[in-house]
């Protein structure tokens, strides 16, 4: 029993040896010391879209369409990407989360640094709390002040930081590269009234984002702005519960929106394959306008559920109808003739000021009302960048932090 315990004993202090002196320097190149173990991550509600190749451009033999989108092979890094587009009710915990930072503000309730101290239970019937509503009501109801919506998110021009190079960034570092930009993020419910003259869509545009037999469908109403607003926010709530380090919720670029659309398919004209648009049993495979307006054939007469239909190979839902999609990238009738075939991708932040042509945005994968062509993989168009429609939406995307995700 004593041989037992002295052995104990020895094992124990050389363990500590060994432990301490992997603490400090040996005098070799061991690299940094107690760096943060990483062992990859998977987003709640996102699918890993694995790097490759892929040949974009049109399927259809389309002459106009040829100058839009030039056939060329592209290489894609891998990334995560959400499995459905953003619904109401995701995007509705945005405009909970803003709207209970306003009422915290009205209320003071802050912490000794000056934070807001989420701890503190809102009485929404409190007088403070007024202005949140506006002082008329509709059929009893109270009205929302969605003025009061307001979010400010920020963006690193990383292109200027690089040309900035190599004479060396200003003394503030990459803050001279950041600007930030303040938007009104309620979303435009008004639109399923703006966007079809000598038509009756009030009913959706009274009960559509706010009814909950809408909450799984997509989010429509949201300008690209909105759109980015909504990704930085997500963002921000990760880092603020969790202490993984990740790379930024984004908008898509254009061909990494084509490329997970193909879904590994080369040359597949849409997301399932093709092509045709029916199954074997003509069953219709996405929510879109068939033949000369049947709008409700394929199983929705608006938009429908935004996992409603079969996922792609990625494990991706309405790639193709439904909402066409926003991506971060800028419009550019002639960008495949320059675009670089890795990663490619053109961004231009218009102002305010600058001309309507530069406030284009890619907008990709069909919609509810339009024709099958619109659905195609290779088809592109866009909407300008301030625009609110009833049929764009958005899902958001993360770039992939290693190789591959096998490589775990």
């Amino acid at each position: 029993m004593k041989n037992f315990i002295y052995l104990l004993l020895a094992a124990s202090l050389m363990a500590l040896s060994l432990s301490s002196c992997g603490s400090r320097e040996t005098g070799e190149l061991v690299g940094a010391l107690d760096r943060p173990d990483w062992k990859g991550i998977l987003p709640y509600g996102m699918v890993y879209v694995p790097p490759g190749t892929a040949h974009v451009g049109n399927s259809d033999q389309d002459i106009s369409g040829t100058f839009i989108q030039r056939p060329k092979a592209i290489t894609i890094n891998g990334f995560f990407m959400d499995d459905t587009e953003i619904t109401n009710n995701e995007y509705r915990q945005f405009i909970y989360w803003v709207r209970d930072s306003i009422a915290h503000d009205m209320m003071g309730d802050f912490d000794e640094n000056g934070n807001i101290d989420w701890e503190i239970e809102l009485d929404y019937a409190d007088e403070t709390l007024a202005d949140l509503w506006l002082d008329e009501t509709f059929a009893g109801k109270r009205q929302v002040n969605t003025n009061l919506y307001e979010y400010t998110y920020k963006e690193a021009d990383w292109g200027a930081a690089a040309r900035a190079r190599p004479d060396g960034r200003s003394g503030e570092g990459m803050n001279s590269f950041i600007t930030e930009r303040t938007v009104n993020i309620y979303p435009d419910t008004l639109v399923w009234v703006r966007d079809f003259a000598y038509s009756y869509n009030e009913p959706m545009a009274r009960s559509y984002f706010s009814h909950p037999a809408y909450d799984d469908y997509p989010i429509v109403g949201v300008d690209w702005h909105m759109a980015r607003a909504f990704s930085y926010w997500r963002t921000s709530l990760w880092i603020t519960y969790n202490e993984d380090i990740i790379e930024e919720f984004r908008l898509p670029t254009e061909y990494e929106f084509e490329y997970a659309a193909r879904g590994g398919k080369e040359n597949a004209p849409y997301p399932w394959g093709g092509p045709y648009v029916r199954n074997t049993k003509g069953c219709l495979l996405a929510n879109f306008k068939p033949g000369r307006g049947n709008y409700p054939d394929d199983g929705g007469a608006y938009t429908v559920a935004a996992d409603a239909y079969y996922p792609n190979d990625y494990g991706l839902y309405n790639m193709a109808g439904n909402v066409a999609e926003w991506t971060i990238t800028q419009f550019n009738e002639n960008a495949g003739s320059f675009i670089h075939d890795f990663n490619p991708d053109i961004r231009y932040n218009a102002k305010e000021e600058d001309p309507i042509a530069l406030k284009r945005k890619v907008i990709r994968g069909g919609s509810w009302k339009d024709v099958s062509f619109f659905l195609q993989n290779g088809t592109r168009t866009y909407e300008y960048q301030d625009t609110t429609k009833s049929y764009v939406g958005f899902r958001n995307v993360m770039s992939y932090t290693g190789r591959s995700i096998n490589d775990f």
